[in-house]
């Protein structure tokens, strides 16, 4: 009898754990809605409102800095800025990368950090375990230069905790100078110029100033993380001045550069409750007056999410969303994105799918002046699990050159039409359904 109570008590703190792990993978975050205590007018600073810019800092923990040049990168241009930069490093190169595939573009970055490793540059390359498919011999001959290599989050039993936890952050900084962050990886489907089929759309910043350092700070934490040492000092932090552009010759013809924009760096990370992603695209939503543009590659938005959604629409704003349409490289999310469609529509919302390939930007741009560049997708595994960066923007003449590429965008793809879209089969709405049962996961 003992043996059986004994057994029926494993059995249930095994099913209580089991549950625990279970709500812990599936947990989304918290916040519905913004309200500004203390004052008459309620929250509708604008962007260049001081309120604003401190609501971001405190809230999110991103300082607004000054005096930054910054440019726009598209597509396969992203690489030539980002060769030149790192074949002119002098002092040191940090990168930490999720996407990483065999090809041209790997090829050409380790002959790149194996020239510079050897030439006596400092250089460490922090990898996502999950999203890197990199041979190790590959990694052997970067170590055999000289270069630090380190995979972030490993999949191993001891570490099962961690596996939802994923690095998806972009971070490159050269001579704790410039950085680069933005949706590309080191996979060749990044090259090209995304109108055409497998050359995926994404958008990348390349910026100099004093969120270089916040960047770095980022790469600082993971690799902290991965081995154990907490890098200081001049080398990786350095003192920073407003880039000149000289460095490594202009940008490409589809870059933006704007010189003196206030920049800041998000750097999120997992947590329980409300994270710093939630709190930047809730403030951002909830800013909104004229115009609030939206492109994502896996746009999957929560109950909350959606409604401010709804509530920019309702009080006049233009809001429009460009996500991946039959291209898009996980049909799941697509189907649970979709779920959501008839209801954004009908509160007024537009929504357009992206037609040539894979539309794999994250950005963001309200009213003219905010913008926002980077990883972060409009799903709960961005806003609860992973670790990503986004460059936070403040500058009309950036977001000025932001809108343009996003209607430009527009132009090669597909408007989703209410009465047109009630029409989908019945197997479609199948699928969609079940996809957003799942929407949690994805």
């Amino acid at each position: 009898m003992a043996a059986i109570i004994g057994l029926v008590l494993v059995g249930l703190v095994a099913v209580l754990f089991l549950a625990i792990g279970l709500l812990d993978a599936t947990r989304g975050t918290p916040i519905t809605h913004v309200s500004a205590r203390g004052v008459d007018r309620g929250w509708a600073p604008t962007f260049d409102d001081p309120q604003f810019r401190r609501s971001v800092e405190v809230l999110v923990g991103s300082p607004l800095e000054h005096c930054h040049r910054i440019e726009l990168l598209c597509n396969g241009e992203t690489y030539d800025r980002l060769w030149a930069d790192l074949r002119a490093a002098r002092r040191s190169i940090t990168m930490q990368m999720y996407y990483c595939n065999p090809g041209k573009v790997a090829d050409t970055l380790r002959d790149v950090l194996v020239e510079r490793a050897r030439a006596g540059v400092t250089v460490l390359f922090l990898y996502d375990a999950f999203g890197s498919s990199l041979k190790k011999e590959y990694f052997k001959e970067l170590k055999r230069a000289g270069v630090e290599v380190q995979a972030f989050r490993p999949l191993r039993p001891r570490k099962l905790r961690e596996v939802m936890h994923r690095s998806h952050a972009r971070v490159v900084v050269v001579d704790g100078q410039v950085g680069y962050t933005g949706g590309f990886g080191i996979d060749d489907k990044w090259l090209g110029d995304g109108r055409h089929k497998d050359q995926w759309r994404d958008s990348s910043v390349r910026f100099a100033g004093p969120a270089v350092l916040q960047l770095q700070a980022a790469f600082g934490a993971c690799w902290a993380e991965a081995t154990g040492e907490l890098i200081a000092g001049d080398l990786l932090y350095p003192p920073t001045a407003p880039d000149d552009g000289t460095s490594s010759g202009g940008g490409g013809e589809n870059s933006a550069a704007a010189s003196g924009a206030t920049v800041a760096l998000l750097h999120a990370v997992p947590s329980v409750g409300s994270t710093r992603a939630e709190r930047f695209f809730v403030l951002s939503i909830a800013g909104a007056r004229r115009r609030l543009y939206i492109a994502n590659a896996y746009f999957v938005p929560d109950d909350d999410f959606r409604r401010l959604l709804k509530a920019a629409a309702g009080r006049g704003v233009d809001v429009r969303i460009l996500t991946a349409g039959a291209a898009t490289d996980v049909k799941s999310v697509r189907y649970a994105a979709r779920s959501v469609y008839t209801e954004l529509l009908k509160a007024g919302v537009r929504v357009f799918e992206y037609r040539p390939s894979m539309m794999h930007a994250k950005t963001l741009v309200v009213d003219g002046i905010w913008s926002s560049v980077g990883t972060l997708n409009a799903d709960n595994r961005s806003m609860a699990f992973n670790d990503e960066s986004n460059a936070l923007i403040v500058d009309k003449s950036f977001a000025s050159q932001m809108e343009e590429v996003f209607r430009a965008d527009l132009e090669h793809s597909d408007e989703i039409e209410l009465a047109t879209f009630r029409r989908r089969p019945l197997w479609q709405r199948v699928a969609e359904h079940g996809a957003h049962l799942l929407q949690r996961l994805l």
